[in-house]
């Protein structure tokens, strides 16, 4: 699942570079937050199965100027976090361990991912994938054992551009601990956050910050207002916090508060809560991903559609077209040869030129099969037939691209196949070839079958034997197997019209019926499975690879079919990849 989330934001992040549309940008930005929450959460569930007793992690989050780098100094009685008066000062997470050693958070470099860890002096400007961990040098009675971050705001101006490290320390956090002044409390980018976060169910103090006497009572009811409405859980406590002059630090009034809300963390929930995470806003991210598969449906029934098509007119204007099937004449062929009188063949080898029936001119080629795939009708008309089929596929294509709202899609679809079609057509050619030269081993087999019948009719065969004798068959025989004669000459030869009605119209002519039906039903399989299938469908759908994976997400269904089958609940909670 870890593996399917950073995918998906991946394509959400290169799909929303390309959006001209801001309202449709601001959507994917949520969507992508969304994301990156749902990776560290699935992220922090791991590193609690591979080391369940890290230490726990405490985050101070809230917007510019809230004055959380300060609270950071104050829970750690330290002046470790640096503090600034400009806005948007802390760029990075900073992770201060307290009462831990820096050893026993070494799995955090892990949990966040291309973030680079450095020194909390040396982190850059320029730069926002980065975050420190330091050791925090003094006790501290307000914090229990762990690591306090300070994190970077989440609603200036430039927050965009390290808003990822914030919802990562986020996620990490065991307590939350949100700062907001009397000037900030209202924002609506607080309850955004708030609101988002609510699922992880993580135990949160409010600290109402730069107070003066008597105001906390009216903020904190504004507060609670706040809460309920994006919130459903109960109100958490409210720590009112005024500034002293003399150490120029908010004054934290409660020694116990942090240590009680320690107590309330349950690890054991995670796997519980990453599952609702996902839940939450799995339909909502895969809208997009499910109508490109919609989309990709409807360009499959295309497909099978023309070539269905296709498939028809092979069968019409081939297999049941009573002058183009030439195949069961080339197995009649085929069975002369098997006729043949020892000795006989030599003599009417010499005598060939000199006989009255037309014969054409030797061709030379040496092999049969060569020769038979190059007169081939049938290879003639399924060229003519994959041709149609692509023009047919293209029409549809310009006719989907005027009438769809996503013509975009479609016009792309288009352009492939335009310039996919001469590769389309060599391949179908390169493999109608080689079906033909294998299927004469079907065409052979069909000869032997009707001669071993055949043996069961002596006077039948003896018949056969005499008409074999004849000029007219014997140099059909021959000339067939060396190239003299092309397959279409068959259908209309007299000896094989002789042949064809000696079976016809003897006690084998329902065997021959039959016989003759199996090889098209045969031939009429291999053709779709061969080139329909196997050829020209598969090249068609791997189309649909070639679309651009910085304009659309090319999920297949079969990745997010797999990617929800992890969200089935299981007894330990969410299955990881």
């Amino acid at each position: 699942m870890l593996e399917f989330i950073q995918l998906l934001k991946q394509r959400y992040e290169s799909v929303s570079s390309q959006l001209n549309d801001e309202s449709n940008k601001s959507l994917y930005r949520e969507r992508i937050d969304d994301l990156i929450l749902a990776e560290a959460c699935l992220r922090k569930g791991q590193m609690l199965v591979n080391s369940p007793g890290y230490p726990r992690q405490f985050a101070v989050v809230g917007p510019t100027q809230a004055g959380k780098s300060s609270l950071v100094n104050v829970l750690l009685n330290s002046n470790i976090a640096s503090v600034s008066p400009l806005a948007g000062y802390t760029m990075h997470p900073q992770g201060f361990c307290n009462n831990v050693s820096l050893s026993d958070c070494s799995g955090l470099q892990w949990y966040f991912g291309r973030f680079q860890q450095m020194q909390q002096s040396q982190l850059p400007k320029d730069r926002h994938d980065c975050y420190s961990l330091t050791a925090n040098t003094t006790n501290s009675a307000l914090l229990p054992d762990g690591v306090l971050w300070d994190t970077p705001d989440f609603d200036s101006i430039d927050s965009a551009n390290y808003r990822e490290g914030v919802i990562r320390t986020v996620a990490l956090a065991d307590m939350v601990i949100l700062v907001v002044s009397k000037e900030k409390y209202a924002d609506q980018s607080v309850w955004d956050v708030m609101a988002g976060i609510e699922v992880l169910e993580q135990p949160t103090v409010l600290c109402l910050n730069k107070l003066n006497e008597g105001q906390d009572a009216l903020l904190i009811q504004s507060l609670h207002d706040k809460w309920r409405q994006v919130r459903k859980d109960e109100f958490p406590q409210v720590i009112p916090l005024y500034y002293q002059k003399q150490t120029g630090k908010p004054a934290w009034p409660d020694n116990q508060t942090l240590q009680r809300l320690n107590q309330q963390i349950n690890r054991k929930k995670h796997p519980r809560l990453e599952q609702e995470l996902l839940q939450k806003h799995w339909q909502t991210w895969l809208e997009p991903v499910r109508a490109e598969h919609s989309l990709l449906n409807d360009w499959h029934q295309l497909i099978d559609q023309v070539l269905q098509q296709g498939l028809e007119s092979y069968q019409r204007d081939y297999l049941n077209h009573p002058h183009h099937y030439e195949t069961f004449q080339q197995a009649l062929a085929e069975l002369l040869n098997l006729l043949e009188i020892p000795g006989i063949a030599g003599a009417l080898a010499k005598t060939r030129k000199l006989l009255t029936w037309p014969v054409k001119k030797m061709m030379n080629i040496g092999k049969k099969r060569l020769h038979l795939a190059d007169s081939s009708q049938e290879m003639v008309l399924l060229n003519q037939i994959a041709e149609h089929v692509m023009i047919q596929l293209a029409d549809k294509l310009i006719n989907k691209a005027e009438e769809n709202r996503q013509s975009r899609w479609w016009k792309e679809f288009s352009s492939l196949l335009r310039t996919q079609r001469p590769a389309i057509m060599a391949s179908f050619n390169q493999t109608l070839e080689q079906y033909h030269l294998t299927f004469q081993d079907e065409v052979e087999n069909t000869a032997n079958r009707l001669y071993s019948k055949l043996k069961e009719q002596p006077a039948l065969l003896n018949s056969l034997r005499a008409t074999r004798a004849t000029a007219d068959a014997a140099v059909i025989a021959i000339a067939l197997h060396t190239g003299g004669i092309g397959l279409h000459d068959l259908v209309i030869a007299p000896a094989m019209l002789t042949v064809t009605s000696l079976l016809t119209e003897s006690a084998l002519g329902g065997y021959m019926n039959r016989i003759e039906a199996d090889l098209k039903q045969r031939q009429f399989e291999a053709v779709k499975q061969t080139l329909f299938s196997g050829n020209m469908k598969k090249q068609l759908l791997d189309l649909s690879g070639q679309l651009s994976s910085v304009s659309y997400f090319n999920i297949s269904p079969e990745q997010l079919k797999q990617a929800e089958s992890q969200l089935i609940e299981k007894r330990h909670g969410l299955r990881l990849l």
